[in-house]
C-alpha cells in the first residue's frame, strides 16, 4: 500500500474549509451540509461564501472529503493567506509585513500549532523559531 499525497486546494478553498470548520461543525456534518447545500450565512468580516465549496465538491467531491477528514496542502500561499489561515483556522492575531525582502507572517503559536501550520503551507515558504513560542512565517528565499 502507498502512502498518498495530502491533496492540494487553493488557498481560497483552505480558508473557506477552515471557516466552515470554525463555526463549530463536526468533519461529519461539514460534508454533509456541503452536499445538501445547507451551508450558513458567514458573517464574519471575510463574508465566505460556503456554496462556493458545495460546487466544489460537486465536481470533485472526493478532493472535498479527503481535504475536510485527511488534511490539505495549500498551492500557493500569499502573506496575507497565511495571516488569515493563522486567525481563522488557530483564532491567533499575527502580525505582517508584505515590504520585498522582509516579507513574512509572524505569531505565537504552541508547536501543535506550529506543525499544523507547516503542514498546509505550499512549497516555497519556511517556518522560523523566533524564540519563546514566536514563529515567523518567511518565503524560502528570504534569510531572515
Amino acid at each position: 500500500m502507498t502512502i498518498q499525497e495530502k491533496v492540494r486546494l487553493s488557498q481560497w478553498d483552505a480558508l473557506l474549509i477552515e471557516g466552515l470548520r470554525a463555526t463549530g461543525l463536526s468533519n461529519e456534518e461539514m460534508l454533509n451540509n456541503i452536499k445538501s447545500g445547507e451551508l450558513p450565512q458567514d458573517e464574519s468580516e471575510f463574508h465566505f461564501d460556503y456554496q462556493i465549496l458545495a460546487q466544489l465538491a460537486a465536481n470533485e467531491p472526493e478532493l472535498v472529503e479527503r481535504a475536510i477528514l485527511e488534511g490539505y496542502q495549500i498551492k500557493y500561499n500569499t502573506v496575507g493567506g497565511i495571516n488569515s489561515w493563522i486567525r481563522i483556522t488557530l483564532g491567533k492575531q499575527a502580525e505582517f509585513s508584505r515590504e520585498e525582502g522582509d516579507s513574512g507572517v509572524k505569531a505565537s503559536l504552541t508547536e501543535e500549532e506550529r506543525n499544523r501550520l507547516e503542514s498546509v503551507l505550499s512549497y516555497g515558504w519556511k517556518i522560523v523559531e523566533l524564540g519563546e513560542g514566536s514563529y515567523r512565517v518567511v518565503p524560502v528565499s528570504q534569510e531572515k
